[in-house]
């Protein structure tokens, strides 16, 4: 009888939960949507409209051969003078292809 008592009142406590609290819904369930928030709430994420990829530089596609910053550029010159690497006495770097990405470096 003792034993039927104690097995009655250990299914109890565990239909009703043991006694543990209720996961709010609000918060985040994995470890990258938490991440995923909190640079969305830092302004590290562009807005979530449903869309993933699209044309992540300004600018016209077709004239996209180098880039500087997100900004794109049709000749190395003009990406060049963009990045401003002469005025600060550093020579212009490209790197990659598709576009190019240009950069300012220091003269060896």
């Amino acid at each position: 009888m003792r034993t039927l008592a104690a097995v009655t009142l250990v299914g109890m406590l565990c239909a009703s939960g043991c006694g543990a609290p209720k996961p709010d819904p609000d918060e985040p369930t994995t470890a990258a949507e938490k991440q995923r928030r909190d640079a969305r709430a830092n302004g590290e994420l562009d807005s979530d409209n449903g869309k993933w990829g699209g044309w992540k530089y300004q600018g016209d596609r077709s004239d996209c051969f180098y880039v500087v910053g997100r900004r794109c550029y049709r000749t190395q010159k003009a990406a060049c003078l963009a990045a401003r690497c002469k005025a600060n006495n550093q020579q212009c770097d490209v790197v990659g292809g598709g576009p190019a990405s240009i950069s300012c470096k220091k003269p060896s």
